[in-house]
């Protein structure tokens, strides 16, 4: 028996709400070991070797940036610090053509010299931003630079006998000073940049989320990235040594060592 009240009817199922994308904070990122740089570039060294002519021409622009770097050290001295950090700006977006090629690899394909060069088009406008970023970290480098040698010496020195008058033992303070600038600022772009740019163009984040997940990395693994980074700089001054020449072998092994880290770091997406 009713009470005469129209049934009430079923209240319609709420639309389901769209899954919200993880943020950067929530990216699970690996745990590293000790033994994991060796093995980057044990895998960067196997890319190579698959792609010689590849790496080989990347090499060759290493090598022109060694000696852009010699001349500078010749005819502007206060600028050299600052400037290799060419390596650490100009070094990455160049590897962008070896992240591709082995990006290519692992998908079981053949990487071309044409392809790796317009890696950068689907992601041109954040690779210019987050260039733009290291790029101020640079001129910020070059300008603490000239501040310290205008601090430690009255005149510049001369360029005769230039190397053997900043190794002076009297020079000890600017010595220490300088490289402790240096590390800084090498320290800064190398944390901010250690996987960011193959994340750009591997999953097309903006360069804020790129280079955030690379400071997490970084700040989860501390040791290892310490090391990896030791490892990069070891490798680029010994490859330097004998006229650059090193540099055509070491800049490709590194830079394809560079992707195989952040694919281990990064996990693939579904």
């Amino acid at each position: 028996m009713t009470d005469g009240n129209p049934a009430t009817p079923p209240a319609p199922d709420a639309p389901a709400e769209p899954a919200r994308a993880p943020s950067v904070f929530e990216l699970p990122l690996a745990t590293l070991r000790a033994g994991d740089p060796p093995r980057w570039l044990r895998l960067g060294w196997a890319d190579f070797r698959r792609c010689p002519r590849i790496g080989l021409f990347y090499g060759l622009c290493f090598f022109l940036m060694g000696h852009a770097l010699l001349a500078v050290f010749q005819a502007a001295p206060a600028w050299v610090l600052a400037l290799s950090a060419g390596f650490l700006l100009m070094g990455p977006f160049l590897c962008l053509g070896l992240y591709d090629a082995s990006r290519t690899l692992q998908a079981g394909q053949v990487p071309s010299l044409r392809a790796s060069l317009l890696a950068w088009r689907p992601t041109q406008g954040t690779m210019a931003i987050f260039a733009g970023v290291l790029l101020i970290l640079e001129m910020l480098w070059g300008r603490a630079s000239l501040v310290v040698f205008a601090v430690s010496f009255n005149t510049m020195p001369s360029s005769g006998n230039l190397l053997a008058q900043l190794l002076d033992p009297e020079n000890l303070g600017f010595l220490v000073t300088y490289t402790v600038v240096g590390g800084v600022f090498a320290g800064l772009i190398f944390v901010t940049s250690a996987i960011a740019i193959p994340m750009i163009l591997d999953r097309q984040v903006d360069a804020v989320s790129a280079g955030l997940t690379s400071i997490r990395a970084c700040l989860q693994n501390p040791g290892v990235m310490l090391l990896w980074g030791a490892l990069i700089t070891g490798l680029v001054v010994l490859a330097m040594l004998p006229f650059f020449l090193g540099l055509f072998v070491v800049g490709p092994v590194v830079g394809h060592a560079t992707w195989h880290a952040y694919r281990q770091i990064v996990p693939a997406e579904a």
